[in-house]
């Protein structure tokens, strides 16, 4: 069966009175709740887009230390805003963060805009996080339609369709757009993803402590389970990688990726791509160009590293090089760090396991190193 199942009439004004006087008793205590302003709750919604909450805190506060208001922002450099940004992935959302506070402080003067186009033509704005913006800044109506908003419509209205079907998100906004009251913007955006996030969830709905459930059409049927329905996974692309740890006097090569495309800005050591299949001599020969060495015996197979990133896995061979003489031709465009250098840069994914790899080989050599001189 196609479509939303007719059954319970949702009465708009019931709904959305209800859904306010339980999260006036169960809404969730967030950093970014403890203000009005605009710059922190647009930083905040940014940094939430396909991240949960627990793992934005600390990088929400963080980044208020560092920057504090969107001024400081737009005049930091872009690298500053990527270095504080690493490990949360996703990492246009950082780029076009810096660009946004620019666009702020040159075509509005500081001020963040009200109305949702407005707020839309901002880099990285999206309708439902401007939506968010407008309802929890300045307590206007402003529909949304995050990850737990569109849940919770799904099983309201019985949506069997795809959830991410065109069809499917025009009506998605629609709901959205009748249930969102005009008056109570600020409370009622915040309660209906947190109702999303703490009742509504994706496995095992609470519905046992929900107060919806007398207008909940999903679980009228029996269907809250099974509802909204599950895309189907796509296959992961894999991307074989060869990096190289090449190391002199206790420094190690790194480079920065470029400023735009994927990975923006993150540092690595260095590496290239190959596809396969691809033997061992093969993966040495590419290891030992990286470096410019002639004598492939020169760089030594360590291990692999496997990461997942938001759109692919990387699969990373790496190999190390030890330079008795450093010379700059052989290894271009790198800097050369040390241990705890290495640990305060914006490493990547797989290549800030090789780090950590590394420092805890190193860690244990100088162990082995200790219990030997200990014993003699």
């Amino acid at each position: 069966m196609n479509g939303a199942v007719t059954g319970v009439a949702i009465d708009a004004a019931e709904f959305s009175t209800t859904l306010l006087a339980w999260y006036h008793g169960h809404g969730r205590s967030l950093p970014w709740r403890t203000s009005r302003d605009p710059y922190r709750i647009w930083l905040s919604e940014v940094m939430l887009q396909q991240t949960g909450v627990q793992t934005v805190i600390p990088y929400y506060e963080t980044f208020l230390r560092n920057f504090p208001n969107v001024e400081v922002l737009a005049s930091a450099p872009i690298d500053e805003v990527i270095a504080l940004w690493a490990g949360l992935g996703y990492y246009s959302r950082a780029r076009n963060l810096h660009a946004a506070a620019l666009r702020v402080c040159e075509d509005h003067d500081g001020c963040f805009p009200e109305t949702v186009p407005e707020l839309m033509a901002l880099p990285g704005v999206g309708r439902s996080t401007a939506g968010a913006i407008r309802s929890i800044a300045f307590d206007r109506k402003g529909p949304i339609l995050d990850g737990n908003v569109r849940r919770v419509l799904c099983r309201l209205y019985a949506l069997q369709d795809d959830p991410r079907s065109s069809s499917s998100e025009k009506q998605l906004w629609q709901w959205a757009e009748t249930l969102t009251p005009a008056a109570a913007a600020h409370d009622y955006a915040q309660a209906i993803m947190d109702f999303g996030a703490t009742l509504c969830v994706p496995r095992q709905p609470r519905c046992d402590q929900c107060p919806l459930t007398f207008c909940c059409t999903a679980f009228a049927q029996g269907l809250q389970r099974q509802l909204p329905r599950k895309r189907q996974k796509k296959t992961i692309p894999v991307r074989q990688e060869i990096a190289l740890l090449a190391c002199h006097d206790g420094h190690y090569a790194v480079r920065q990726r470029p400023l735009q495309g994927m990975l923006a800005g993150l540092w690595e050591f260095p590496s290239v791509q190959f596809k396969e299949p691809c033997c061992d001599d093969q993966l040495r020969i590419s290891a030992a160009e990286i470096a410019g060495q002639d004598d492939i015996s020169s760089v030594v197979p360590v291990g692999r590293i496997s990461h997942l990133y938001s759109h692919f896995r990387a699969d990373v061979h790496v190999f190390t090089l030890c330079l008795q003489a450093l010379d700059h031709r052989q290894i271009s465009d790198c800097r050369w760090l040390d241990g705890p250098q290495l640990q305060t840069l914006p490493l990547h994914g797989s290549h800030k396991k090789i780090m950590q790899t590394l420092i805890a080989d190193t860690a244990a050599n100088a162990a082995d190193v200790v219990r030997s001189a200990s014993k003699e």
